[in-house]
């Protein structure tokens, strides 16, 4: 799925965000990129990571809300820790 390099990152999903962001690492470490695309592609890429770790921030905020107990009850909220099984 590519979108068009105009597309506004803000109206991009969380996957067609990293998927663009994936192309354009792909096509700078080719090599074969004039500078001032280079530029325009790395200045897209920021905003493309940074629209990725928005998302992610609210998906992560989500899922402290929902964290229930063994029970079915609400545990009430607790951080987030990915290392945590």
């Amino acid at each position: 799925m590519t979108t068009p390099p105009e597309t506004d990152v803000a109206a991009l999903t969380f996957e067609q965000s990293l998927a663009e962001l994936e192309q354009l690492v792909a096509r700078l470490e080719r090599g074969d990129v004039p500078l001032k695309d280079s530029i325009a592609a790395y200045e897209r890429g920021e905003a493309l990571k940074a629209r990725c770790a928005g998302l992610l921030s609210i998906a992560e905020a989500r899922v402290e809300k929902i964290r229930l107990a063994s029970d079915g009850a609400p545990a009430g909220v607790e951080p987030l820790d990915p290392d945590r099984a």
